[in-house]
């Protein structure tokens, strides 16, 4: 009898704690300045939501949290089993590859666990800093057999009067030889939320969006070997977005993984919402890299960002042999650029034993080499070789063997198959093994930065954007690039380094380029990648004056910081960045009128004295120099026309 009351009173115990628990919803989480708030509540029906707020604006609603796994659901009928307290995270850490060199991040986490119907354990991590929020699941406990993780319920509810930017997802395995998805489309610019995505596949990460008076990013970071990468459902209806996974084909191949499979515990990727008031906390966020794991090894004798000659966007495959290259080395020396990419067919239009030559050659002139291979595979029929080299793991380090003693610096690895686990691994599998052998590496028709550029810190850069080749390949990709480029700055820009390959003076045979060559200055600038290759060819940069010439040759190869001045996703962008102790100033203007702009000069560096610009001149093709003492800088930007600025603490006389 008393055994039996002592369990009818430890149940009463155990169901007072879980209503005592239910009862001091909703759970709440600040920013440190107290600004962003974090409410999270579990209704009657045992579901979870969360809400975000800024300045008591309401910028999320209430939006779902729960997980689907193989064995069990976390979606409804839970009972909130812990509660934690706030705990403060700070860190430091340095990027040679991104917007900031010095980064500092400073939140306050919560943690919440709940418990399903049976009995098994979710946690959900909140992170909130002053510019934005972050949560990702954990599933603790050991298992011997993977769990697949089938779907998120995670979702993002925005007020039915919210615009949106939103980037259209490929389908798997369409486009030229079944190379999609490779995020490269162009934004949908200003739409009502609630928009259709044109095809399953959904809308890409980043997704940028307005509501209520603040500017939002969603996007993820973190993404590990064990989890795949996600976007946003093709439908949200009443502005709620639900987290998407990858379709089937995204895969290295039929038995692999495409949804999260692994053994416990798990955590998930953080997921990210960028906001504030401002574009500028957009803008300049460092939350992608700093929600990072830290990087796997501390030697980063051989990660040197810079930038690089580059003859195939406007010259094709033929261009890929020796004298071309050759050429391109020397041109490369006499700009001052650290390296010169040699594009695909280098194995069989030049072959190991010239590029051996090549990369001695290059040495000399104190350029590195970069050698370019196809990913595949058999997820695409991309024929540009060389092909096969990569999946295999023991055929990739022996290749990476090979090169590194010849002298070869860095590889770019094209034409991969999407964002499924397996795929996730094998970009992080290539990174690993290129670190070995000190190699740097360069991903195009990829995914997009998920804070890898952090955890390894010899990611250069990433393509997944619509770049300059497609200037080349149709006229209206032409006609479309003056728009595009002001809104990647506000999107594809903020989470990573971004290879762009910007910067074309020259005409490209068949398509008339709209842009000036002012507008094309700028993007050297305004666009950021740790290794910039830029687009211009040796006559095309001596056609150029001098003073142009100068800047192109003395753009810093590592930036300190970023500040954002002025700007609208889709008409027009100023920015600022520091580099080698000075500030340079870039901008765009995509609309078909002047854009006029006003520079206070002492918000961006009180110590300068005198500026120099470089805008348009008489015709789109030209352009116009000119200095100034003044602190305050009033420029009208011409129709598809930009400019550059410098900034020096010394007095012009």
């Amino acid at each position: 009898m008393q055994t039996r009351l002592s369990c009818v009173w430890v149940t009463i115990m155990f169901l007072t704690m879980h209503y005592n628990l239910n009862a001091i919803n909703p759970i709440e989480v600040k920013s440190p300045d107290n600004n962003i708030s974090v409410k999270v509540e579990i209704n009657g029906k045992g579901m979870l939501t969360y809400t975000i707020q800024d300045h008591d604006e309401t910028v999320l609603m209430p939006s779902r949290l729960g997980l689907k796994l193989s064995n069990t659901n976390f979606y409804d009928s839970l009972i909130l089993e812990k509660v934690g307290q706030v705990v403060p995270v700070n860190d430091q850490y340095v990027m040679l590859t991104g917007k900031r060199k010095n980064c500092s991040y400073s939140a306050n986490e919560r943690t919440l666990e709940v418990i399903n119907r049976q009995n098994q354990r979710l946690q959900i991590i909140f992170r909130v800093s002053n510019d934005g929020v972050a949560y990702r699941y954990y599933l603790p406990g050991t298992t011997d057999v993977p769990v697949q993780v089938e779907k998120e319920y995670t979702s993002f509810r925005f007020p039915g009067d919210a615009r949106a930017w939103l980037h259209p997802h490929a389908d798997a395995r369409t486009g030229w030889n079944a190379t999609q998805p490779s995020y490269e489309e162009n934004y949908y610019i200003d739409v009502p939320v609630g928009t259709p995505a044109p095809q399953q596949a959904g809308w890409s990460f980043p997704a940028l969006f307005f509501a209520n008076h603040h500017w939002v990013l969603l996007t993820e970071t973190n993404v590990r070997e064990n989890y795949c990468g996600s976007r946003l459902s093709a439908l949200s209806p009443e502005g709620e977005y639900f987290l998407a996974f990858p379709q089937p084909l995204e895969t290295t191949h039929e038995q692999a993984p495409v949804y999260p499979t692994a053994r416990l515990p798990l955590y998930t990727p953080w997921r990210l919402i960028i906001m504030g008031k401002s574009l500028g906390t957009i803008v300049e966020s460092t939350l992608v890299t700093d929600l990072a794991d830290p990087a796997i090894d501390n030697n980063l004798s051989f990660v040197k960002p810079g930038q690089s000659a580059w003859s195939w966007v406007l010259l094709k495959d033929d261009s890929t042999i020796f004298p071309v290259q050759k050429s391109f080395i020397d041109y490369a020396a006499r700009m001052h650029w650290r390296y010169c990419l040699i594009d695909a067919y280098w194995d069989t239009q030049i072959g190991y034993e010239k590029i051996q030559e090549l990369v001695e050659y290059a040495k000399q002139k104190n350029v590195g080499i970069l050698l370019w291979y196809n990913s595949a595979g058999n997820w695409n029929t991309a024929p540009l070789t060389p092909r096969n080299l990569m999946v295999d793991r023991q055929i990739r380090r022996s290749e990476f063997e090979k090169i590194s003693k010849m002298g070869v610096v860095g590889v770019k690895v094209d034409f991969f198959g999407g964002d499924g686990q397996s795929m996730m691994a094998y970009y992080q599998e290539i990174l690993k093994d290129a670190f070995d052998y000190k190699l740097l590496v360069n991903f195009h028709g990829a995914t997009i930065p998920r804070g890898w550029n952090r955890t390894f810190p010899n990611l250069m850069t990433m393509e997944a954007v619509k770049g300059f080749e497609f200037v080349t390949f149709e006229q209206h990709n032409a006609d479309q690039q003056p728009v595009h480029c002001t809104v990647l700055p506000f999107t594809r820009n903020v989470i990573g380094p971004m290879d762009f390959t910007p910067v074309a003076f020259s005409e490209v045979p068949n398509i008339r380029r709209i842009t000036s060559n002012a507008f094309e200055l700028a993007l050297s600038v305004l666009f950021q990648s740790g290794i910039q290759h830029f687009a211009e060819i040796p006559r095309g940069m001596a056609a150029q004056p001098a003073y142009v010439q100068q800047f192109m040759s003395s753009i810093p190869e590592v930036w300190d910081d970023i500040k954002f001045i002025d700007g609208y996703p889709g008409k027009y962008v100023v920015l600022a960045r520091k580099g080698n102790d000075m500030w340079y100033i870039a901008g765009i203007n995509a609309q078909d009128n002047e854009q006029q702009v006003e520079i206070n000069l002492s918000l961006i560096d009180p110590e300068v004295k005198s500026t120099s610009v470089i805008t348009d001149g008489d015709t789109n093709r030209t352009f116009y120099q000119f200095k100034t003492n003044n602190p305050v800088i009033n420029l009208k930007i011409k129709p598809r026309g930009g400019f550059v600025a410098v900034l020096s603490n010394n007095l012009e006389p």
